[in-house]
């Protein structure tokens, strides 16, 4: 499972409400494809159809899918935003990376 910290919905919401979305109907996708200076990046994009291999849950009043391969790198995963002067806007804290680069969107295990 994927958790949501409270800073991550909010800007969540806020984000979806401006592209057009609904909490209701639509989800966030978070998934991991290759690339990023580590191997693996991060993915994260909204969507209202799931698919097949599609895990969906929700944490903290937020509906997330994740494809079955993408689940496997991102098992305990917190997604966070971090605003202000000094933020970098969206971040996983995944346990299960063993390095990451210095931004924080890639990650090797």
């Amino acid at each position: 499972m994927i958790k949501v910290s409270e800073s991550a919905k909010q800007k969540l919401i806020s984000l979806m409400a401006e592209e057009g979305y609904n909490t209701d109907d639509h989800f966030v996708r978070v998934g991991v494809k290759s690339g990023g200076c580590s191997g693996l990046s991060y993915d994260l994009n909204f969507d209202q159809n799931n698919q097949d291999t599609d895990k969906i849950f929700e944490d903290n009043g937020v509906k997330i899918a994740v494809n079955k391969s993408s689940f496997l790198y991102l098992v305990g995963t917190t997604l966070e935003y971090s605003g202000g002067l000094n933020g970098k806007g969206f971040v996983f804290n995944n346990p299960n990376a063993q390095r990451t680069c210095g931004c924080g969107e890639s990650f090797s295990l």
